[in-house]
């Protein structure tokens, strides 16, 4: 059993335990290129929470783990057969409704620890902190947290460098996570995609969603051709080190002295 894991423990070691903060893994069920299974965002972020949380457990936090929401965002693959998506109004009613029993139970810290990009919690944490204002809500992209820098190489230019270097750890990250479940790289698109025909849109200083099956054939953008399981498991041990002083700090700081 750990106890730092909702879904392992049980009511006799957790009702005398006072948790200090409450993790909340969010991903997605989409898919990854052709080579990737539908819950590569659940089980990466799932296992990063995991192991994030055990590390900053054995230096005194109280954490608790809630079980991975498996449902994101994903209203631009609704034509990629096995997405599934939650409208953010829906994912919003899911998380206020999470929030209110924390609150309710006395835990006053809550981190999501979000795993997929098209998931969005900015604003609905600021609507939350009028409804609870002694709660400290903070969330984190854990993909964005990590030194990519000396792990990936960048791929064939500009736009297309970051995506390449995502696909990369996605697939790396399930090749030392979850290999059983990741076919040959033999066997993945090459993740070729194409751009907007607005300037605007491609230099990212105006925003439009993407139609996933518009811009990419494989639904992979980016090449996985240079991920390995031993990139995976170096990306792995950093994130999780990140992740855990993060956990490690939102539980030990006063919430009245969070400012300096």
């Amino acid at each position: 059993m750990k106890p730092y894991l909702l879904a392992e423990t049980n009511w006799k070691a957790l009702k005398e335990t006072s948790i200090e903060l409450a993790v909340l893994p969010w991903g997605a069920t989409e898919a990854h290129n052709l080579h990737l299974p539908f819950s590569t965002d659940n089980i990466e972020t799932g296992r990063i929470a995991e192991e994030a949380a055990e590390k900053a457990w054995k230096e005194g936090a109280k954490i608790i783990v809630l079980p991975v929401i498996p449902f994101g965002v994903n209203t631009g693959q609704l034509d990629i057969k096995g997405t599934i998506n939650l409208n953010p109004s829906t994912q919003f009613a899911i998380l206020k409704d999470i929030i209110y029993d924390l609150n309710r139970q006395g835990i006053h810290r809550l981190l999501i620890l979000n795993g997929h990009g098209g998931n969005d919690f900015k604003q609905m944490i600021r609507e939350s902190g009028t409804l609870y204002p002694e709660m400290i809500i903070c969330t984190c992209n854990w993909f964005q947290c990590g030194d990519i820098s000396q792990i990936y190489e960048k791929g064939g230019g500009h736009d297309d460098e970051m995506k390449t270097i995502q696909m990369q750890y996605l697939t790396s990250l399930m090749q030392y996570l979850a290999p059983e479940l990741v076919l040959p790289l033999a066997e993945a698109g090459v993740g070729t995609a194409k751009k907007f025909r607005i300037k605007a849109l491609n230099e990212k200083w105006a925003w439009s969603e993407r139609k996933w099956l518009k811009v990419s054939k494989d639904t992979g953008i980016g090449d996985p051709s240079l991920a390995n399981p031993e990139k995976g498991e170096r990306y792995f041990k950093a994130v999780v080190a990140k992740i855990s002083g993060l956990m490690l700090e939102l539980s030990k700081t006063d919430i009245n002295e969070m400012y300096q």
